[in-house]
C-alpha cells in the first residue's frame, strides 16, 4: 500500500509538474497557393492545452528582419515568459502564433508588382488555418497582434489595415515605413526603381503607419487596444516617436513607452511579459 501511495504520489507530482509547461512546435508547415510553396511557422500552446477542452485567444507574433519564425522562440524566450506570466496570473493562457517572413522573400506586406502576396497569405491562408486547425477563439476580442521590428511595422499595418479582426496591436521597436520616396528607394530592386514616382509614392503612402493612419477613421483606430514601446537608443526611435504624437493629435487613444535600451532582443525580452499583460486584458474582457 505504502509502495502505491508512493507512486501515485510521485506520478500526481510528475503530472503537476507537466501542466505548468506550455508546448513549443518550431517546425510546423502549411502549402500556400498564394505563394506556392510551403511555409513554416512556430506556435506556443499553453500549459492545459492538452488537459482541457476549451478554445483560447490567440496572439500573432512576428519577427523582425534577418530572423524567421523561430526567433521569438530561441532569442525572444517566449515559452519560458509565456509560461511565467500565466503562472503568475498576469497573463492569460493563450496561443502564439509565429510566422515565417524570411523565405524567398523578406516582408509582411505584397510586393510592388503583385508577384508576392505575403499579406494576402497571412490573412487568406495562414490565419484560417491556425484557427482552424487549434482551439482558437476566432473572434476580433480574443485576437491580438504584436512583432519587433519590421515585425512591429507589420503589426501597425496589419492592425490598422484590418481593426475589425484585432482587439490589440503591439508594435516594439516598429519599422514604421519609410518616410519619403527616397528613403523607400534604398532598400528597392532595380526594376522597382524604374517604376514611376506616382507608383511608388501610392506604395510608400499605402505601406507607411503615419500616411495609413489617414485613411482610417477615429472609430476605426479607436475599436484597437495600441501599445507602443521603443528603447530610447532605438535607431528607429524618431518614426515611434513620430506615430505617438500623430496618434495623440488624431485622439487615438494608445499606451507609448520609452525604456532604456536599443534594437536589440535585451529590450524585447523585456517588452513581451508587457504586451501578454496589455493583450490578456482585452482578452479579459476588461
Amino acid at each position: 500500500m505504502k509502495t502505491f501511495i508512493s507512486t501515485l504520489i510521485c506520478f500526481l507530482s510528475l503530472t503537476i509538474g507537466f501542466a505548468q509547461y506550455g508546448k513549443v512546435y518550431d517546425n510546423l508547415t502549411l502549402e500556400s497557393k498564394i505563394l506556392k510553396s510551403e511555409r513554416k511557422y512556430a506556435i506556443y500552446l499553453p500549459p492545459d492545452y492538452e488537459h482541457s477542452e476549451r478554445s483560447y485567444p490567440v496572439l500573432y507574433l512576428l519577427h523582425g528582419a534577418t530572423d524567421n519564425h523561430t526567433g521569438w522562440v530561441q532569442f525572444g524566450e517566449v515559452r519560458r515568459i509565456a509560461d511565467e506570466a500565466i503562472k503568475n496570473g498576469t497573463a492569460t493562457p493563450m496561443i502564439i502564433v509565429m510566422p515565417d517572413a524570411d523565405t524567398e522573400r523578406m516582408g509582411y506586406f505584397n510586393s510592388i508588382d503583385g508577384k508576392w502576396r505575403y499579406e494576402d497569405f497571412f490573412f487568406e491562408e495562414l490565419m484560417p488555418h491556425v484557427e482552424k486547425t487549434y482551439r482558437i477563439k476566432g473572434e476580433k476580442r480574443y485576437r491580438a497582434v504584436a512583432g519587433l521590428s519590421m515585425g512591429g511595422g507589420g503589426t501597425f499595418m496589419y492592425a490598422m489595415r484590418h481593426p475589425e479582426l484585432f482587439s490589440s496591436a503591439c508594435p516594439l521597436s516598429a519599422y514604421v515605413g519609410a518616410l519619403n520616396l527616397e528613403g523607400m528607394r534604398r532598400w528597392m530592386s532595380e526594376d522597382e526603381k524604374k517604376l514611376s514616382d506616382e507608383t511608388l509614392e501610392a506604395y510608400r503612402q499605402n505601406h507607411n503607419a503615419l500616411e495609413l493612419m489617414k485613411q482610417r477613421t477615429k472609430e476605426e483606430l479607436n475599436s484597437v487596444r495600441w501599445f507602443i514601446d521603443c528603447g530610447d537608443d532605438d535607431f528607429l526611435f524618431e518614426g515611434n516617436s513620430l506615430m505617438h504624437i500623430a496618434m495623440t493629435k488624431a485622439e487615438i487613444k494608445h499606451e507609448y513607452r520609452v525604456r532604456d535600451g536599443a534594437h536589440n532582443w535585451t529590450y524585447w525580452r523585456a517588452s513581451l511579459p508587457v504586451v501578454l499583460t496589455f493583450v490578456s486584458d482585452a482578452f479579459h474582457q476588461y
